[in-house]
């Protein structure tokens, strides 16, 4: 969810800063210009972290009083992968979905109805989206359709064949084990 990420940007240094040291200038100017910017593919810069890395010589440009100094430095970054799980706390439920705070840190975040866990409802008379899973209806749904069964009474409709196998073929080598001792 957060992740250290390594930056590198041109850093212009303003000519009033340009009487401090340039590490003291640099950093205000990134502790100015990153936190709370979203950057494609990085995700939402939530505070530079330690000084930076590099600072490459500064360059004067034409019409310009500041200097612009090439400047690689790590940020402390919210990225949250794909599907992963984030605690939070339901701030308003509706029937068009739901809206979540999650940790004080964003406090708007929508979730659609389409996007509930399946089979969610939204009851009315409690103004909340209620989760109403039902284990009974797996094994009926398998013994109303008919089943895929593949015809060895087990109603598993052939996923576990190969391991059943197996399984008769141990069973039939300990039955004859006893009777080949016997023989001898």
């Amino acid at each position: 969810m957060f992740v250290l990420t390594l930056l590198s940007d041109t850093i212009r240094i303003p000519p009033p800063l340009l009487s401090q040291p340039t590490l003291t200038s640099i950093q205000s100017q990134i502790e100015k210009r990153y936190p709370n910017k979203i950057i494609i593919d990085v995700g939402l810069v939530i505070c530079p972290y330690g000084p930076p890395l590099k600072i490459g010589d500064g360059i004067l440009a034409p019409g310009d009083g500041g200097a612009h100094h090439q400047v690689i430095f790590q940020c402390l970054v919210f990225r949250p992968f794909v599907e992963e799980v984030l605690v939070g706390t339901v701030t308003e439920s509706h029937e068009e979905g739901i809206v979540v705070s999650v940790g004080g840190f964003f406090d708007h975040v929508f979730i659609p109805a389409h996007w509930m866990l399946n089979p969610s409802r939204f009851d009315e008379g409690l103004g909340l989206w209620v989760w109403t899973p039902n284990y009974d209806d797996d094994d009926d749904d398998e013994e109303e359709d008919g089943g895929e069964d593949d015809g060895d009474g087990d109603g598993d409709g052939g996923e576990n064949d190969a391991e059943e196998g197996q399984n008769q073929q141990r069973k039939q080598q300990k039955q004859q084990q006893p009777q080949s001792e016997g023989e001898e």
